[in-house]
């Protein structure tokens, strides 16, 4: 004779399901003598091949996962230069190192040698560097996206773009639909977010007077110079470092924004709107997604409540908090995720690297499992 429903009394009596409990200490901590507290630069970057890179003033150090063996990949004190960001290439052992002057230098990691040198890539400083195969951009404070494609002898960019009224301190290449089919989200000190495809295809229109979307024409192609974007995020009231693709479905990007804004918002690429928004609390510094589990990393800095420069996992689309993580005494500035994506390296203005075991191991059993579509196991 309850006046509860008997489905909603299951409910009611059902036990909460509790989130995976996450370590909250870090396994390691390396000191990182001269890393720069500097919202705007983008100075660490874990390899495929399981190297972590470090700009610490106007050196790159490179420190080898399995080994911990640590090398001096370059010293740029001579050239009265400073490192402002580093990007590994998807697959390989490439790395491209952005200055403060604007130059842009390409080494080969594991021979530590120099393969090319763009000694004015940009006319100011390069904060933001994003690899899509063969094709490097960089962004900078000079408001300007350029693309370089690496095999060429030419120093000049095949192409630029310019989105942005202010620094441009966020970029990233999508991973889904492979090289040709992928997006470049750029975010700049101006708040905006802005989504480029280089090939200049238009995407479906929504109407006139869609808030935060743009409908731009087909690019002209070449070195123009005259290309826009594809759509242009209005949203944030700060500046836009921290973006990342979701790996689990394509053409959702995650955005974060600066001590002024404080939001992680979530968009759908393919027809320009927002998805959700989370007001976080603080300032947003970085953001990637869990490799193993539909999860998000937010690291974070200035804030208007007691907790500061934490580390924050959160469960997508319920955007509820897995875990907190604290013991950075500054801004967690800096992010990177391992090769097998159980772990997470965060640094900071206080010079340390944490490492932080944020995530399961994948699940191995679909990748054992024999696929239907190999056609080559069945030729006899």
């Amino acid at each position: 004779m309850s006046p509860v429903r008997a489905e909603s009394r299951y409910l009611l009596e059902s036990p909460r399901r509790q989130l995976r409990s996450v370590c909250k200490t870090p396994y390691r901590v390396l000191d990182a003598p001269e890393l720069a507290d500097d919202f705007y630069l983008n100075l660490v970057d874990w390899s495929s091949t399981n190297v972590l890179g470090v700009g610490l003033g106007s050196c790159v150090y490179l420190w080898t996962a399995h080994t911990a063996a640590v090398h001096k990949l370059c010293d740029l004190s001579s050239a009265g230069d400073t490192i402002s960001s580093v990007s590994w290439v998807q697959k390989g052992t490439t790395l491209a190192v952005g200055t403060l002057s604007g130059r842009l230098r390409i080494y080969d990691a594991s021979t530590l040698q120099l393969q090319r040198t763009y000694q004015q890539a940009h006319t100011q400083r390069i904060g933001a560097l994003s690899w899509n195969a063969h094709v490097l951009s960089s962004g900078s404070r000079d408001r300007m996206v350029h693309h370089r494609d690496v095999r060429e002898a030419i120093t000049r960019p095949f192409k630029r773009c310019q989105g942005h009224r202010q620094e441009v301190c966020g970029l990233r290449w999508s991973g889904d639909g492979g090289p040709q089919a992928a997006t470049l989200a750029s975010g700049g000190n101006d708040n905006k977010v802005c989504i480029w495809d280089l090939r200049g295809s238009r995407r479906p229109g929504l109407g006139p007077g869609r808030a935060g979307s743009a409908i731009v024409a087909p690019s002209s192609g070449g070195d123009d110079g005259g290309d826009v974007p594809l759509w242009k995020f209005h949203e944030h009231t700060a500046a836009v470092k921290a973006l990342a693709w979701d790996p689990h479905v394509s053409g959702v990007l995650a955005t974060g924004g600066g001590t002024a804004d404080k939001h992680i918002r979530f968009w759908n690429t393919a027809n320009g709107t927002m998805l959700n928004e989370l007001d976080t609390g603080s300032q947003v510094c970085n953001l990637t997604w869990s490799l193993t589990s539909h999860e998000l990393v937010s690291t974070h800095g200035f804030s208007s409540t007691t907790a500061q420069n934490q580390i924050c996992i959160w469960k997508y689309p319920s955007l509820d908090m897995v875990a907190s993580l604290t013991g950075h005494t500054h801004r967690v500035l800096y992010l990177a995720m391992s090769p097998d994506g159980e772990t997470i390296v965060t640094g900071a203005g206080d010079e340390t690297l944490r490492f932080w075991n944020a995530f399961p191991k994948r699940d191995n059993h679909e990748a054992r499992r024999e696929s239907r579509l190999d056609y080559g196991r069945l030729i006899r």
